[in-house]
């Protein structure tokens, strides 16, 4: 599947364009990262360029080559040797059922065929509504689902998606993509585990409106937290890093970043936990040989990689930022193909909202 990438640092909307999409061609679907000031024009002018093509874009920090920035417009133009379809789930903090006809005629358009066909897309947050609500349809159509929520909005602004040249908050954009020359494969990478041994805690008290853990075993869940560590409650939400909690379904763990405490020593967390889960703490592994697995993983099971798409925790960011790894996890990246990836302030992959975790998409 041929996609086309472009960047421009070009402050001016219309230039910036121009410039990124400039060896696009007659793309017919166009996914942006835009920074945030200029993101409405961007959307309008990519719309009034290309009115053929259909796109969906957000704002936030991009990773292209070995640079990550929130100041350079990234598009990525598929061109006609996939079939398209984007859409808008609307009021993700109320009833995002009601536009699950718009995905159903999506769906249809496109015809999907078992791992050839992806869902991406863009959120502005009520992550676990969304998921459960998409997956209404792509589950059954065996459709896997990979995205973002939205990251880095100025303080005191809002979060927006943008979808064939209109902006949206409290919502979701996404494409349905099906490649006509080969497949689609998606991963996700966690670089945290539960250590053998280690406790397994249950949530006993919760509160899903605010993704807050306020019980684990009947006790704060900042003490026990604290006490399995052997740090000061005070220390419990800067660890976050290096100790995650781990909701443990089978035999899976799905990661929730805790980035604040509550009253009477609760977790306020990005990802929710429901009462009876079972939860651990996590530890950072040797994130340098996780993402080397990873990425022979890919190259295994992959033929001809044409484009990688990727989601990356600003969790991970951070810890990346900090253990001055950044560089070198962006150049491995970039060593399996064309790589674009977006920092988000949560993952959505597949049935799961998720934290602390890198999702991503390769197309033969």
């Amino acid at each position: 599947m041929h996609v086309t990438v472009g960047k421009s640092t070009n402050s001016d909307a219309r230039n910036a364009v121009a410039e990124a999409l400039r060896t696009a061609g007659k793309p017919k679907l166009i996914i942006f990262i835009s920074p945030y000031n200029i993101l409405k024009e961007v959307a309008k002018i990519i719309k009034e360029n290309y009115p053929e093509a259909i796109s969906i874009g957000t704002s936030g920090t991009s990773y292209y080559e070995t640079v990550a920035s929130d100041k350079c417009l990234i598009t990525m133009a598929f061109g006609d040797d996939g079939v398209y379809a984007a859409g808008i789930m609307r009021n993700l903090s109320s009833c995002p059922v009601a536009d699950i006809g718009l995905m159903q005629e999506a769906i249809k358009k496109v015809g999907p065929e078992e791992g050839k066909t992806i869902c991406m897309e863009y959120c502005t947050g009520h992550e676990e509504r969304l998921v459960t609500t998409m997956n209404v349809e792509l589950q059954s159509k065996k459709i896997p689902l990979i995205g973002g929520t939205v990251f880095g909005v100025p303080a005191g602004q809002t979060a927006y998606v943008a979808c064939n040249g209109e902006l949206f908050e409290d919502a979701c954009c996404y494409v349905i993509i099906k490649n006509k020359t080969g497949h689609i494969r998606t991963y996700s990478e966690n670089i945290y585990e539960v250590v053998p041994g280690s406790p397994k805690h249950i949530a006993t008290k919760v509160n899903l409106e605010n993704k807050e853990l306020i019980t684990l075993d009947g006790k704060p869940a900042a003490d026990v937290y604290a006490d399995e560590l052997g740090i000061s409650r005070g220390q419990v939400v800067d660890n976050v890093l290096q100790c995650p909690l781990g909701r443990i379904v089978g035999d899976e763990v799905f990661i929730s970043s805790m980035y604040d405490i509550g009253k009477n020593g609760s977790l306020i967390n990005y990802k929710r936990i429901n009462e009876n889960d079972t939860i651990s703490i996590l530890r950072l592994m040797d994130y340098n040989d996780v993402n080397a697995r990873t990425r022979e993983k890919i190259k295994s099971e992959n033929g001809t990689i044409n484009f990688v798409y990727s989601v990356n925790c600003i969790y991970r960011h951070m810890l990346f930022e900090n253990e001055a790894y950044l560089g070198t996890f962006l150049s491995n990246m970039k060593s399996l193909g064309l790589h674009v990836g977006i920092v988000g302030g949560g993952e959505q992959y597949k049935r799961q909202h998720v934290n602390q975790t890198m999702v991503c998409a390769v197309f033969e």
